[in-house]
């Protein structure tokens, strides 16, 4: 089968491998879609930003779903030709934040497509423990969606938003546009902050209750204006710039919250007076927790998250690099979600 290999930085290869076989606690799916993060392509271009996902080589793709095609023969709850979303996030349940309840801190974490093989390929294998039946209300196009979608309702979750509070959201990607519904679904008031035109018109048609420019010499006035003068009780960054995270602690108010979501590439400088004296809080949030990912199913069924317009375009796996990564990284980033065929 087709597979796309991740060897290091700036090296990655669509190879054939063989064929996993499940073990007796996992299932193969067939793959249907799989999308590409920018999390992949920042790992593509500059190398693993986390220690932990340092293992090569392993097949790329951490949003993904599939057909049930095998089972092993522990499995009970699936049968060939289930629809699953593959919940990519495998904490051991053991070590000391686990126990507490901190899976996404987990020290011997395991993750899809990372130090585990993904999706991007034509089949995996997982555990049947992992793997999450899908309604038929969500198309197959649009199932790879469901993984931001976790990563945006654990975000939500950090925050501590409370309903009728103001929330700023820097960076409408694809992760920052899931993020603002959640929060929209938890009764928040939200603001989109972005460079991009289309980003904030798209924020705008979804919901959202402003938008502002980020590149606008007067960003911090408009949000000061849209606040009463105080600020956002809450911003959460999704862009991973070396400058959103500045813009995202000053416009948070004096004792609010300032969330961290994107992944940096390149390292970051920051006056952290500008957190001392106002006493605001900074908090980060990775991936995801159990049961966030069954939450946005549930908020997507509910129509409570739209993610028609988050689909930019469909390409086959043997144009993954050239019409994937590549148009990815170009300095326009005219797309949000590319998804990745099999065939």
């Amino acid at each position: 089968m087709k597979a796309l290999r991740y060897y290091g930085r700036q090296d990655m290869r669509l190879e054939d491998v063989p064929i996993p076989e499940p073990a007796d606690d996992e299932a193969r799916l067939g793959i249907m879609y799989a999308s590409i993060c920018q999390t992949d392509v920042e790992r593509w271009w500059h190398g693993p930003t986390m220690r932990r996902w340092q293992t090569e080589p392993k097949t790329v793709g951490h949003e993904t779903a599939g057909r049930v095609e095998a089972i092993g023969t522990d499995v009970r709850g699936l049968s060939v030709g289930d629809r699953v979303m593959v919940n990519n996030i495998r904490p051991c349940t053991e070590c000391y934040w686990c126990i507490r309840g901190l899976q996404s801190s987990c020290a011997n974490v395991n993750s899809a497509g990372f130090a585990l093989d993904g999706g991007l390929a034509e089949y995996m294998v997982w555990p049947e423990s992992h793997l999450i039946k899908l309604p038929d209300s969500i198309p197959d196009v649009q199932t790879p969606l469901i993984e931001p979608t976790s990563v945006a309702v654990h975000a939500t979750r950090r925050s501590g938003v409370k309903a009728g509070d103001t929330v700023a959201v820097i960076g409408c990607g694809t992760v920052g546009m899931l993020t603002m519904q959640v929060l929209r679904a938890a009764g928040a008031r939200v603001i989109a902050g972005d460079l991009r035109a289309q980003a904030l018109e798209l924020a705008l048609k979804l919901g959202m209750d402003a938008a502002v420019n980020t590149g606008d010499e007067d960003a911090l006035e408009q949000v000061l204006d849209l606040t009463d003068a105080v600020g956002a009780d809450i911003v959460v960054e999704t862009a991973g710039a070396v400058v959103t995270p500045p813009i995202a602690i000053n416009w948070t108010r004096p004792g609010g919250r300032t969330v961290l979501v994107g992944i940096h590439a390149a390292g970051n400088e920051f006056d952290f007076n500008e957190i001392v004296g106002t006493e605001k809080t900074v908090v980060g949030s990775v991936a995801a927790s159990p049961g966030d990912m069954e939450k946005g199913i549930q908020l997507i069924g509910d129509g409570k998250i739209v993610l028609d317009d988050l689909v930019s375009a469909v390409i086959p796996l043997d144009r993954v690099m050239e019409d994937g990564f590549e148009r990815m990284r170009r300095p326009e980033k005219d797309v949000f979600r590319i998804m990745v065929s099999p065939n």
